[in-house]
């Protein structure tokens, strides 16, 4: 694979890659949902350019900083033929968190191996419009534990039991402070945090580029 040839993703079998990508697309599917969905720091296109191929009515924008991902990701939507629906934006999230264009205006948010909890969340909350959900790679349970196995798509009726995210990783009260809520952990076999936008993420957020990872808010 391109990616793999360029150092942009890990060395996990594809199969793999590709499995853990497709638990984002049943998350999000979940229930429905109406607007685009950001992923931010897509590096090598997992889970983004999948999600685009398997979902035919996916309006997505892939955000990353780096000039070498930004590259392949260009040329990967032009030779997939995704360029009607996939917008790739070469910035940092604190950013466009600040642009009237995207600030509040995602329905959804994927984060694959982004960056720490607080960080994520403090980047995320400015671009998510209220109601708007962030779903979050998660590391392995604790103590081997497992969560409920995803329900299938796309009927909200079938989610799963709400068991919770991880407390440590995603305080209530430190996400409070961006208007999100934890809502919903899964194991599909792979870990995923899903979190909600429940209210306007507030003005002084995100603070300046790399002040999020310096003074994290939790």
């Amino acid at each position: 694979m391109e990616a793999r040839r360029r150092s942009l993703i890990g060395g996990l079998p594809m199969a793999t890659q590709i499995a853990h990508s497709e638990g984002f697309l049943r998350a999000l599917l979940l229930e429905p949902f109406d607007g685009r969905v950001l992923e931010l720091g897509a590096g090598g296109g997992l889970p983004g350019l999948v999600l685009a191929v398997e979902h035919s009515e996916l309006q997505l924008v892939l955000l990353d900083s780096a000039h070498r991902s930004v590259e392949f990701l260009s040329w990967a939507v032009e030779e997939l033929q995704l360029s009607s629906r996939v917008e790739i934006i070469k910035a940092r999230a604190e950013q466009i968190g600040r642009d009237d264009q995207y600030r509040a205006s995602f329905a959804a948010i994927v984060a694959r191996s982004f960056a720490p909890p607080a960080v994520t969340a403090e980047c995320a909350a400015p671009l998510l419009s209220p109601g708007g959900r962030l779903i979050v790679s998660e590391p392995p349970a604790k103590g081997g534990e497992t969560t409920p196995p995803m329900a299938s798509p796309p009927l909200a009726a079938d989610r799963p039991v709400a068991i919770l995210p991880d407390a440590d990783r995603w305080p209530v009260e430190g996400l409070a402070e961006l208007g999100l809520v934890p809502e919903l952990a899964l194991r599909d076999p792979f870990g995923l945090a899903v979190l909600r936008q429940v209210s306007p993420c507030p003005d002084r957020y995100p603070r300046r580029s790399g002040i999020p990872a310096k003074r994290p808010l939790f």
